[in-house]
C-alpha cells in the first residue's frame, strides 16, 4: 500500500513509509504530513489519512524508526532525519510541513514543532499537550486537536485551548460528540482544510475563492445541524472555529452576531452551566483517583482493591445514567483511571530494579478497571507464580477463565508457571472450564516448589 525510502547515516539505516497522491509531480511543491506512531502501527494510521491526502494533494510519510521504547531525544532525532531526507528526495513545500499523531504518539507529535522549527503545525488526536512550559510565543505553531466529548482527554484539551489562546498560538479544537474511537475522515479532512486556509491567509499558496466558499458553506451546514439537534455548546464551538478560520479570508461579522445571540439563549446557558458543573465535579474525582492510586502503590495497599471495584461500579452506573453529561463524565473517568494506571505501569517497569509488588498491584487494578483486557490477568498469574503465591495465581486464573478465555495451550505457557501449571488445583481448574487438562497430577505426586525457575 505504501512505498518506503531509506535514511542512511554512518552507522544506521532507517526506513520511512511514504504515500504520494496521484496528482503528484516533481515540478510543484507539496505539503508534507509526517504521521507519528510509537507502537509500530504506522501504516494503519497512515491509512486513515490516505483518502484525505489523495484529495488534498499531501505527501504522507511515517518514520519507521521511532518507538515508544526509545528516549524522547532519540525519537526526535529520527523525526528530524526523516524530514531532512524527505526534503532531499521530494519537492516538499518548506512552509507546509506538519505532524500528526494519535493518543500517546500524538503527545510526541505535539513536541515535534517545538524542537524542529521547520514544522508548522500538528494534528493531535485524543492527545493533550505534554508540557505547556515548553511553548514559546516567539515560535508559535498551528495546533489542531481532535477529540470526542466522552474522551478522557477532552477536559485537558479544553484547558490547553485556553493556554494556546493566551500565547496567541493559532489553534483549533475539533470536538465531536463521541468517545475515544479513531475520528472519521470528516475531522481529518477538516484539519487539513484548516492548514490550507492558513497557508492561503499567509500567502504561502494562492487564494482559491471557490474552495474558500465551499469550505465556508460546509461549516455553516454543520452549525445548522448542531442547532437542529439542540447541541448548543457544539454549535457555539462550530461558530467560533469558523470565525477564527475564515476571518482573514472573508467577512464573518454576521457569524459573530449569530454567536452572540446563541450565547444569550437560555438553552445555551443551561447547557453551559451543566458542563461547567460536571467538569468541576469530574476534576475532584480525578484528584481523588490520583491521590489514592499514588498512596496504594507506595504502601502496597492490596486491601484497597475493593474500593476501586466500588468506584468502577459507580462509574459504570453513571455511564448508563439518564443525563447525557453524566454518561459522558462516566466514560471520561473510566478512560482517565485506565490511563493513570497505564502510566504508573510504564514508570514501574522503567526502573532498573522493577518493584514487582507494586507492578502486580497495578495489574490487579487493571483487571478491575479494564476486565476485557485479558493480558492483565496473565500478568498477575505470572508474577504470583514466580513468587510462589499459588493462591493468588489460581484466583486470577479462574477470573481469566470466567471472562470466557478459551486458549488452553496458552494457559500452559504463561511466564514463570513451570511449577504452578502442574499442580492438581490448576489442572482441575483447566478441566472445569476447558476440558481435559494437560497434566493429571495427584496431590501426593505434586513436586515441591523448592526454587524459582526463571524463563
Amino acid at each position: 500500500m505504501f512505498n518506503e525510502i531509506e535514511v542512511q547515516t554512518d552507522t544506521i539505516t532507517e526506513r520511512i513509509s511514504i504515500f504520494l497522491p496521484t496528482i503528484f509531480d516533481s515540478k510543484g511543491k507539496w505539503p508534507l504530513l509526517l504521521v507519528i506512531d510509537l507502537d509500530g502501527n504506522q501504516n494503519r494510521y497512515m491509512s486513515l489519512f490516505k483518502e484525505v491526502a489523495e484529495d488534498k494533494g499531501y505527501i504522507l510519510a511515517a518514520p519507521l524508526g521511532v518507538a515508544d521504547s526509545l528516549a524522547l531525544s532519540k525519537n526526535m532525532v529520527v523525526a528530524q532525519r526523516s524530514i531532512n531526507r524527505l526534503r532531499e528526495v521530494l519537492p516538499v513545500h518548506n512552509e507546509r510541513i506538519y505532524t500528526a499523531g494519535f493518543r500517546n504518539s500524538g503527545r510526541f507529535a505535539n513536541l515535534v514543532p517545538i524542537f524542529i522549527k521547520d514544522v508548522a503545525g500538528v494534528v493531535s488526536v485524543g492527545a493533550s499537550l505534554v508540557n505547556i512550559e515548553l511553548l514559546a510565543s516567539k515560535n508559535p505553531f498551528y495546533f489542531i486537536g481532535i477529540v470526542g466529548t466522552s474522551d478522557f482527554t477532552y477536559p485537558s484539551l479544553l484547558q490547553d485551548e485556553q493556554v494556546l489562546n493566551k500565547l496567541k498560538f493559532p489553534n483549533h479544537l475539533l470536538v465531536h460528540d463521541g468517545d475515544n474511537e479513531l475520528p472519521t475522515t470528516k475531522y481529518l479532512r477538516r484539519a487539513l482544510n484548516l492548514f490550507e486556509l492558513s497557508s492561503m491567509a499567509k500567502g504561502f499558496i494562492p487564494k482559491d475563492s471557490a474552495l474558500i466558499q465551499s469550505l465556508f458553506k460546509e461549516d455553516l451546514a454543520e452549525n445548522v445541524k448542531y442547532q437542529s439537534q439542540q447541541e448548543w455548546l457544539l454549535a457555539d464551538r462550530s461558530l467560533r472555529e469558523t470565525i477564527t478560520a475564515f476571518r482573514t479570508l472573508k467577512d464573518v461579522d454576521s457569524l459573530r452576531r449569530v454567536q452572540k445571540e446563541l450565547r444569550r439563549s437560555k438553552l445555551y446557558k443551561t447547557q453551559y452551566r451543566s458542563r461547567t458543573a460536571t467538569l468541576f465535579n469530574e476534576q475532584l474525582k480525578r484528584d481523588e483517583y490520583n491521590y489514592y492510586l499514588e498512596d496504594d502503590v507506595v504502601t502496597y495497599n492490596f486491601n484497597n482493591l475493593g474500593w476501586w471495584k466500588y468506584q468502577m461500579t459507580q462509574l459504570n452506573a453513571k455511564v448508563n445514567a439518564a443525563k447525557k453529561e453524566d454518561r459522558k463524565m462516566g466514560l471520561r473517568l473510566i478512560g482517565y483511571i485506565n490511563a493513570l494506571i497505564d502510566d504508573n505501569i510504564t514508570l514501574v517497569k522503567a526502573d532498573k530494579v522493577v518493584d514487582e509488588e507494586a507492578l502486580v498491584l497495578l495489574y490487579m487494578l487493571k483487571t478491575i478497571t479494564a476486565p476485557e483486557e485479558l493480558v492483565h490477568y496473565k500478568n498477575v498469574i505470572s508474577i504470583a507464580a514466580k513468587n510462589l503465591d499459588y493462591g493468588t495465581a489460581l484466583f486470577y486464573a479462574e477470573e481469566l477463565l470466567k471472562q470466557g478465555y478459551k486458549d488452553k495451550d496458552a494457559m500452559y505457557t504463561i511466564d514463570y508457571t513451570h511449577l504452578f501449571k502442574i499442580t492438581p488445583e490448576y489442572n482441575a481448574l483447566i478441566e472445569k472450564y476447558l476440558g481435559e487438562p494437560r497434566y493429571k497430577v495427584t496431590r501426593e505426586e505434586e513436586p515441591e516448589p523448592a526454587a524459582v525457575i526463571k524463563e
